[in-house]
């Protein structure tokens, strides 16, 4: 009995083990970028890094520490997440898709 409930508990304890492993390997990488901040709207902040201006997107889930307001320094923690992907055909299946066959 006693060794029937010790190998449940091991498979259940890989299990999770399992099961938390993609969770965490799925995770993008994060950035940082400080500065003041230009401008500030309910969908974006604008900051200033150097000579560059850096428009970012934020939701009502963005996590604000401190008072947020323009001319504030600000370090901004993101994730670069893709909002549309096209996939372009390769480079011979272009061409032979443009071939047709004489007579067709």
């Amino acid at each position: 009995m006693l060794r029937k409930l010790t190998t449940t508990l091991l498979v259940a304890a890989f299990l999770t083990g399992l099961l938390g492993v993609p969770a965490f390997a799925a995770a993008p990488k994060t950035y940082q970028v400080t500065g003041p901040v230009l401008e500030l709207t309910n969908d974006m902040i604008v900051v200033q890094k150097g000579k560059d201006r850096w428009e970012i997107a934020r939701d009502a889930a963005t996590k604000v520490t401190g008072d947020l307001k323009v001319g504030a320094k600000v370090t901004i923690e993101y994730r670069m997440i893709a909002a549309s992907i096209e996939v372009k055909p390769e480079k011979g299946a272009a061409k032979a898709a443009g071939k047709k066959k004489p007579g067709a």
